[in-house]
């Protein structure tokens, strides 16, 4: 019987070229589409940080402190943001919030300004569907400050300062937040407009 010669081994060096980031840094993580999504996939590498701890105020310029609320207001907290990157900071404090075990259910982000992408994507196929995902209730929704009339109140509501009208977003945003409403916005225009020392 003949002998047949063995068949080649691949090693794992020689599966092909692999991306190499410049400079020995790590390769950027490709980021989520904003929007909803009803569980949060595993994210590789170490574990998020947890929520900041709730703080009382120091004083006026405090950033990042919570308000102790009033009877029947919801709680309030304040993440420094520009109008840039207001949206930006309102998809970290969602994914913080999902992260520490809220469920998509209970969060509502509104903006004061241009409409978050998930909101003029979902818009784009006309209200009716979009207004049935915010009736279904089983996840994230995302509303722009002017249509919160008709928007039902949720436990939690981020508010991203981006711009429109600010006085009015902010106090319809904190008429929809149940039990916690987070800012994300200039510290100083947050304050004069809600008057709460944050």
């Amino acid at each position: 019987m003949p002998l047949i010669p063995e068949e080649p081994q691949i090693h794992e060096s020689a599966q092909g070229p692999r991306a190499t980031p410049a400079s020995g840094q790590s390769a950027p993580t490709p980021r989520p589409v904003p929007g909803p999504r009803s569980a949060v996939p595993p994210r590789p590498g170490p574990p998020r940080p947890t929520p900041p701890a709730q703080r009382t105020p120091r004083g006026p310029s405090s950033a990042g402190a919570v308000a102790p609320p009033a009877a029947g207001t919801p709680q309030l907290q304040l993440i420094p943001a520009s109008a840039e990157g207001a949206l930006d900071a309102a998809e970290e404090a969602v994914d913080l919030l999902l992260d520490s075990g809220r469920s998509p259910e209970e969060i509502l982000v509104v903006t004061t300004g241009e409409q978050h992408p998930w909101a003029a994507h979902e818009l784009s196929f006309g209200e009716e569907g979009y207004w049935a995902q915010h009736d279904a209730r089983d996840d994230v929704f995302y509303a722009d400050a002017l249509a919160l009339d008709r928007a039902e109140a949720r436990p939690v509501v981020v508010a991203a300062v981006n711009g429109g009208d600010v006085s009015a977003g902010l106090s319809l945003a904190r008429a929809k937040a149940g039990s916690l409403l987070i800012v994300c916005g200039d510290p100083q225009r947050v304050n004069e407009m809600l008057g709460a020392g944050v």
